[in-house]
């Protein structure tokens, strides 16, 4: 009877315990394997992708603000070009977007420096229960929106420009006569109102239902001549114009 021969290296036995140990060690080495409590192996999961309703509306918004840049970019394109039969076409829908909010022109390539200052001043009125009308003294604007700037290295948009670009968009619309001739023109009105009567609103105490703007044009102060005034006099007025009264919608302040 022949006896097994177990010792030997190469034996089928012994070599059929190593290849299995090296397979189970190179499975190892190259995938870990997850176990739960009870030791049993676990497949393994990669990193959960965001939901489709998620991926879906992240989708949707960046179209739509691609579209909305596009269709701003081509509005205000429209509103600067020459002339042309498609800006004639479509005038009225490229104005309703673009004024007063996107108002364009060339004064960084073309400067056109002020020659005079103007100071804004308003005046509300006030009807009481009693019917006797109420007119406040005037309330000056411009000294606000100075006050805002100086000192300020970076002021807002809002204390420099609104009220004066306002207030030239409506030269430009109205002329000296201060009647609305067009749709354009009686929009910048209420603007110009709704600015002033904001701006009294948050300053001052009381109610009123009307407002009135008075315009001084104060030229700008040279350098002083010989003998002349030295550069702190003040300027003596070039005129004033009064708007006519504008009806507001009720403000009334604590």
């Amino acid at each position: 009877m022949r006896e097994v021969e177990t010792d030997r290296p190469d034996g089928p036995v012994q070599g059929g315990v190593a290849s299995a140990h090296a397979d189970e060690s190179d499975r190892t080495d190259a995938e870990p394997t997850a176990h739960d409590g009870g030791g049993s192996p676990l497949a393994f999961q990669g990193p959960a992708e965001p939901p489709v309703a998620l991926k879906a509306g992240v989708r949707i918004a960046v179209v739509l603000c691609l579209a909305t840049a596009l269709t701003h970019v081509l509005l205000v394109f429209l509103q600067v070009a020459p002339p042309n039969p498609l800006s004639r076409q479509y005038s009225r829908q490229v104005n309703a977007w673009v004024f007063p909010l996107f108002e364009q022109n060339w004064r960084l390539f073309a400067p056109d420096p002020e020659s005079v200052n103007r100071q804004i001043s308003a005046r509300t009125m006030h009807a009481a229960p009693n019917g006797t009308t109420q007119v406040s003294g005037w309330f000056d604007l411009t000294a606000v929106d100075t006050a805002a700037v100086k000192h300020d290295p970076f002021p807002s948009h809002t204390a420099q420009n609104m009220l004066r670009r306002a207030w030239n968009s409506y030269l430009t619309t109205h002329g000296s006569d201060d009647h609305s001739r067009s749709q354009r023109a009686l929009m910048i009105q209420q603007y110009l109102r709704n600015i002033a009567a904001d701006r009294v609103a948050a300053h001052r105490h009381g109610a009123f239902e009307s407002i009135q703007l008075r315009v001084i044009i104060l030229p700008i102060a040279g350098p002083p001549a010989a003998g002349g005034p030295g550069p702190g006099a003040a300027p003596r007025p070039a005129g004033t114009r009064y708007l006519p009264w504008w009806k507001v919608a009720r403000h009334a302040t604590g």
